[in-house]
């Protein structure tokens, strides 16, 4: 061998260009099965899960279809709420005290009068406000009381004397009862509503029916015989309700209310009819706010109000019932002025109680309630708690 030829080769040194690559390790492009050559490549992108947004579509169509069916039911409410308050006197309105602030945060007093110009006894006849319930509502307490007022009761009725206070409504149409109940109670009257009671049984009727829960079992007085002909109505005893919870449609709510005697309990008076009448009014309340008349808000918003003369708007009536929802069943008031009977001049009345003041001390919160006295007799006056 040439001493010039080498054994060998010689490369030329430099820096590489670019970065180090590192070599891949058999590890990383192992199959499950461990064979090194068995990589399939990158994994398949996942695809987002659609079945999320699905179901964010189907809550904002439920969402909307709510906001939009509240909004038609709401719309026809007010509708019949306009009509309602052109049927109020004008004059009424007039005599009502301002209502100040919100109902929501507001404590209101509301009259309600109930008509009895609809039965067959007094069709064609001048209307008397036989049912008279003042409700004073109190957010701020949670609070709602109804002060039943019996329609026998002796009172200075304006420019008219002593008389019983259901003649306010005879002589001067809502705009004297107003201004006699703030008179005989001493409490402002914010708003008012007339029911009247020959379309009554429409409402309940519209609501599918309340429900009442009857404390004792009825055999009414002989009114309004159902039968057909008079030897029918002759054998006829009266109208029967058992006792317990019972589902009434718009006639037998409206007879219930109307039930002045009880033969099966003769002790039964006025007042207890002023209870009944206080019962079919917060089932009608239930019924209104219930779920399901807001289901069938639009096609009947407009017929709830029809028997109705109030200067009450839609939006206020909104209002009560959300203060209603929110008073629990411990801040209900049951409470009633009452007195002893008296005969004058042939015509029986019901001499008012001292105690009378008392119970508006109760219905505005200045006093606790109390029932009334043990042997104060059957029209003692008083207030009960609960519903």
């Amino acid at each position: 061998m040439a001493s010039k030829d080498k054994p060998y080769r010689v490369y030329r040194g430099g820096r590489a260009k670019g970065p180090i690559r590192p070599e891949s390790l058999k590890e990383d492009i192992k199959g499950g099965d461990g064979d090194a050559y068995a990589y399939k490549g990158p994994k398949r992108a996942r695809k987002p899960r659609r079945w999320r947004r699905t179901i964010l579509f189907v809550v904002l169509g439920v969402v909307l279809l709510f906001l939009v069916w509240a909004l038609l039911g709401y719309l026809a409410f007010r509708s019949g709420m306009k009509d309602a308050n052109k049927r109020l006197d004008p004059l009424a309105a007039r005599a009502l005290a301002p209502q100040h602030g919100l109902m929501l945060s507001n404590a209101s007093n509301i009259l309600v009068l109930g008509a009895d110009t609809g039965s067959k006894s007094r069709r064609g006849t001048q209307g008397r406000s036989d049912t008279i319930v003042l409700i004073r509502t109190d957010p701020d307490h949670h609070r709602i009381a109804l002060l039943s007022i019996p329609r026998d009761l002796r009172v200075d009725i304006p420019r008219h004397g002593e008389e019983k206070i259901n003649s306010a409504y005879a002589f001067g149409g809502p705009t004297l009862a107003i201004k006699t109940v703030e008179r005989v109670t001493g409490l402002p009257v914010n708003h008012v509503v007339v029911v009247d009671f020959g379309t009554f049984d429409e409402v309940v009727d519209t609501l599918g029916g309340i429900t009442v829960n009857v404390p004792h079992p009825i055999l009414s007085n002989k009114f309004e015989c159902p039968k057909h002909t008079q030897a029918q109505c002759a054998r006829w005893r009266g109208w029967r309700f058992r006792r317990g919870e019972q589902t009434m449609d718009g006639h037998r709510a409206l007879i219930y209310s109307r039930i002045r005697e009880n033969q099966l309990n003769p002790s039964e008076s006025d007042f207890t009819r002023g209870e009944r009448q206080q019962a079919v009014i917060q089932a009608i309340a239930d019924g209104v706010t219930s779920f399901g008349t807001f289901v069938k808000a639009p096609f009947i918003g407009d017929d709830l109000v029809r028997p109705l003369a109030t200067d009450l708007s839609a939006a206020q009536v909104l209002q009560l019932g959300w203060v209603k929802r929110r008073t629990p069943s411990s801040g209900w008031l049951r409470c009633r002025l009452g007195g002893t009977i008296a005969d004058i001049g042939g015509v029986s009345y019901v001499i008012g109680s001292e105690d009378n003041a008392l119970v508006v001390g109760m219905v505005t919160g200045k006093t606790a309630p109390q029932p009334p006295r043990p042997g104060s007799g059957l029209f003692g006056p008083g207030c009960l708690v609960g519903k």
